[in-house]
């Protein structure tokens, strides 16, 4: 393979540690807490903001849109070249059931830390607020899960009008769910026609090598989307949110701290892989998960680090990180429910039995998926609480400091997100251990002299 040198380091002024991304998106932070104190001491509020807090909004709203208008066109290309591909690795089911296997793991373990710290910490006693919160949004349906596997349309896509003040408004969404699923059928069925779909699958090829420039473009601005992400969080919400639900939040970012530096390193480990490699490459999307609290979002990242920072083959990791950004949610769905749960129990004086703990486990395990596509965690709540018969009231209490645990809920996603296809990837014998040990650059995303041609999607070795 041609080396690859980054055309930012060529005649650039500045030293290499400035060009770091991890340096400007930690730099990106504290400016962005400091605007964000500035606005809020300055009266903006979320119904009201002043002009500081109104541009921190919109650059952030803005910044998250890039990366939401590029998941739909990389998730379908991604899928439809993995899959298309996989005709040329022998074990290809071999490494869908073992990934499908580690998702539940390490939810399983992950799960088991909430349940522990929620009976140990006990987050819903003496909280010193009342039942005077409502839930009324959208909650966790099963049936909901199995029929939303079904497009209704073949880009996944839905609208929903409203009229306000007599003026109609359209939004349109997507469903991660249904696009993963049309770009499975379509993947397969181009293996299946053979010859006649080659034009296809090279159009699909190049078409996600013109998305994939796409989004470099977008991430190299992710610093100052990380200004206007964090700078709005604060000045919208502060820290002094936490209040007396401080201690539930606490809980929680002990549950996710366990599993990102215990858990997680405990796994690299044990499969003979080095952990300070493995947080060197995916950092930079942990990073970019915590300031713009989306999976999906940070998806384009999440994948690149994975196959260029970590070495998971470029055809694996096409299908696994983007199947694990709607499934694979170690925070959200695992410990946040878990001791969510328990604090909605204890608070309206509910005794949780044994029965009811193993519900909370198997909820965590399988009901990720359930929630794909739709408003994630809370969702996830809503449908924990559901199976376990405990009051939605309780949901109501928890949205005040949700964005705020939201940031480290979905830094644990995207790590988990990383983590599952180095692992499997290292038992099937398929890892570059040669590029996840190499020294790292300082961008995650290179930008290359050369793009790798369309065909050269999956790794020879796999």
């Amino acid at each position: 393979m041609a080396s690859v040198i980054p055309s930012s380091s060529r005649g650039s002024r500045f030293p290499k540690w400035v060009r770091s991304f991890g340096v400007q998106i930690i730099a990106a932070l504290i400016i962005g807490l400091g605007l964000g104190l500035v606005a809020k001491y300055t009266g903006s509020t979320e119904a009201n903001p002043n002009g500081l807090g109104a541009t921190l909004k919109i650059i952030g709203s803005s910044y998250v849109s890039l990366l939401q208008a590029a998941v739909v066109p990389l998730i379908f290309t991604a899928v439809v070249s993995s899959i298309a591909n996989l005709r040329e690795v022998s074990n290809a089911a071999k490494l869908a059931w073992n990934t499908l296997l580690w998702f539940a793991i390490t939810a399983l373990i992950a799960v088991l830390i909430g349940i522990g710290l929620g009976v140990l910490v006990r987050p819903g006693a003496g909280t010193g607020i009342t039942e005077n919160a409502e839930y009324t949004g959208k909650t966790g349906d099963w049936w909901a899960f199995l029929t939303g596997l079904f497009p209704k349309n073949f880009l996944g896509l839905g609208a929903n009008t409203s009229v306000v003040d007599g003026i109609a408004s359209t939004t349109v969404s997507f469903n991660v769910l249904q696009i993963l699923v049309i770009a499975i059928v379509v993947g397969i069925a181009a293996l299946k026609v053979g010859k006649a779909a080659e034009p296809f699958l090279n159009l699909n090829a190049s078409a996600l090598a013109v998305i994939q420039k796409v989004l470099w473009w977008i991430i190299r601005v992710a610093p100052l989307g990380t200004i206007g992400l964090i700078g709005n969080a604060v000045a919208v919400y502060g820290w002094d949110t936490m209040g007396s639900l401080g201690k539930f939040a606490v809980t929680i970012y002990i549950g996710l701290i366990l599993v990102l530096f215990v858990v997680y390193p405990v796994l690299i480990k044990s499969h003979g892989l080095s952990v300070k490699q493995y947080y060197s490459g995916v950092w930079p999307a942990v990073q970019l998960g915590f300031v713009s609290r989306s999976s999906i979002g940070t998806l384009p990242l999440t994948q690149r680090v994975t196959e260029r920072s970590l070495g998971v083959p470029r055809g694996y990791a096409s299908f696994a990180v983007p199947l694990g950004a709607t499934t694979k949610m170690d925070g959200c769905a695992a410990i946040y429910p878990a001791v969510a749960a328990i604090f909605v129990a204890e608070f309206f004086g509910i005794q949780l039995d044994l029965t009811q703990y193993l519900l909370i486990v198997l909820v965590s395990v399988l009901g990720s998926a359930a929630t794909a596509g739709t408003t994630g965690a809370v969702v996830m709540l809503t449908l924990t609480l559901s199976t376990l018969g405990l009051p939605l009231a309780g949901v109501g209490l928890l949205l005040a400091i949700d964005p705020l645990i939201d940031m480290g809920r979905t830094a644990v996603n995207v790590a988990g997100q990383a983590l599952v296809p180095t692992i499997v990837a290292k038992r099937q014998g398929i890892l570059d251990e040669t590029l996840y040990n190499a020294p790292r650059t300082s961008q995650p995303f290179t930008d290359d002299v050369a793009e790798p041609a369309p065909n050269e999607l999956v790794d020879q070795k796999v």
